[in-house]
């Protein structure tokens, strides 16, 4: 009995999802010592969790033989708190993969179409074909969103959803706020919007915008965003949407009903107040991606320019360079399964943590000459 036949097709042809290496395999792969392995691949925040989210963490483990609060009710009032919304427009999610796959789950089924961009989050063309709809890839410009070619492809396709990132993954690319505006005027307000916003937090104040604010006048936009990137709790999976009321209600319908433990909702409630710790966060990624960018150009290697906490850049023979990089203690990310088999990805660290990737870089290089 062959059991992956009992599988609707759909579910077949799914390339499952790749995650960055973690250190403790690549130790018991390679027999390296975990303390000289340096990760940079899941853009996860070098400077780790805040003090704050960290105590309420521990204080809220004593509690963990009960349930969590499955509505959220703490974590919700903070956001809306926050962003100036009711109750009734948050819904929280195990991370913001959760929340995408929620609005798969619950406007999308066989028959149905998505548009997304070419080089865009592996998870939207996921998402979408987990519930047995199709995806249209809109050719990207420049590696970023070309939204006037998602446009014309969501009049052309009439899907249900279009999904956008800004700033993108894996490219780092990003549209501004008139380019928004002018994308969701056009659009008819049947389709919904998902505007994914998981790197928000690494904008300078020169690009964010208040894109909350928008929710009034375009009751189709979803926003989705995370605790896992700026905030540093990737590994308690939490992220959070905000959108009309009715969009929110249909995706509590197929949310399960616990799927933000208690722990992770403590920690997010102390994180969203710890704006200082954000500052120190954003303010050491602006200093290495400096220090990665300055040392790519040095090795004369081009790179896209990034509005996120990682950088992709082009070497020759990526893929081999990628495996000498884990021989040298270094995990960054390949982004061959985004169309682009050129490139590399890695995440902004410490300034110490960097300084190893661009020694590992340039001894990979020269010796691949």
């Amino acid at each position: 009995m062959n059991y992956t036949e009992l599988a609707p097709q759909y579910v077949r042809d799914i390339a499952p999802y790749q995650p960055g290496k973690p250190i403790p395999e690549l130790a018991r792969e390679l027999g390296l010592d975990p303390a000289d392995i340096v990760k940079l691949a899941s853009n996860e925040n070098p400077l780790g969790a805040s003090p704050k989210a960290i105590a309420a963490m521990h204080e809220a483990i004593a509690s963990i033989a009960l349930y969590p609060d499955g509505n959220g009710y703490e974590l919700k009032s903070a956001l809306s708190q926050r962003y100036e919304v009711n109750l009734a427009n948050v819904v929280l999610g195990n991370g913001s993969n959760d929340v995408l796959e929620l609005v798969a789950h619950a406007f999308l089924s066989p028959g149905d179409k998505a548009v997304f961009s070419d080089h865009a989050f592996a998870v939207y063309p996921l998402a979408t074909q987990a519930v047995g709809a199709t995806g249209v890839s809109v050719a990207a410009k420049n590696y970023g969103h070309d939204l006037n070619a998602m446009l014309a492809a969501a009049i052309e396709h009439q899907p249900k959803v279009v999904f956008i990132a800004n700033p993108n993954n894996p490219t780092g690319t990003y549209f501004g706020e008139i380019e928004l505006m002018g994308f969701l005027r056009a659009l008819p307000q049947n389709i919904l919007v998902v505007l994914d916003e998981a790197y928000n937090e690494y904008l300078s104040d020169e690009f964010r915008f208040d894109s909350v604010r928008y929710l009034k006048d375009f009751p189709n936009l979803i926003i989705s965003r995370t605790f896992s990137k700026a905030y540093g709790l990737a590994g308690l999976r939490v992220g959070y949407a905000i959108a009309h009321e009715q969009v929110v209600d249909m995706l509590n319908r197929v949310r399960q009903p616990f799927n933000v433990n208690s722990v992770a909702q403590a920690a997010a409630v102390a994180a969203l107040q710890d704006k200082e710790f954000v500052r120190q966060t954003y303010l050491l990624n602006q200093q290495g991606m400096e220090q990665i960018t300055a040392g790519l150009r040095a090795m004369g290697l081009s790179f896209i320019p990034s509005f996120g906490n990682f950088v992709s850049f082009k070497v020759a023979g990526a893929a081999h360079i990628f495996r000498r990089l884990l021989e040298l203690g270094v995990i960054v990310r390949p982004v061959a399964n985004y169309a682009m088999p050129d490139f590399l990805r890695v995440s902004i660290g410490t300034e110490q943590e960097n300084a190893k990737f661009l020694s590992a870089l340039e001894q990979a290089i020269g010796e691949s000459k």
